[in-house]
């Protein structure tokens, strides 16, 4: 039998990953470089607690499209390396994920007047 290419069970564990509002602003605040969870928090707002974001980043993490980085008592997360770099190799714009059974465009935030 033949590999699906779709891959859908990682697939799925992907989406999955990316089904929650908060995580898919996580992402695109990602997509602009890497940030620890209290850059994460200011960004959410006030709402969220970093218990929250704490989750949020272990799902994505769990998902394979994060990885965290120790830098002192901080650890700043980014995007997995070359996930925006996959995308721009198959001919879709930089603020793109390519998951590999699909691509999601991540349109830029609304930047606040300083």
């Amino acid at each position: 039998m033949a590999k699906d290419p779709l891959e859908p069970k990682r697939c799925a564990v992907l989406l999955g990953a990316l089904a929650a509002p908060e995580r898919l602003k996580i992402v695109r605040f990602l997509a602009e470089g890497p940030r620890n969870v209290t850059e994460i928090v200011a960004m959410l707002g006030l709402k969220e607690k970093a218990v929250n974001v704490s989750h949020h980043l272990a799902v994505l993490k769990n998902a394979g499209l994060i990885r965290g980085t120790k830098r002192g008592r901080f650890v700043h997360y980014a995007l997995r390396p070359g996930m925006l770099e996959e995308a721009e190799a198959t001919g879709v714009p930089r603020e793109a994920l390519n998951l590999g059974c699909c691509k999601l465009e991540l349109p830029e935030c609304e930047k606040k007047a300083e």
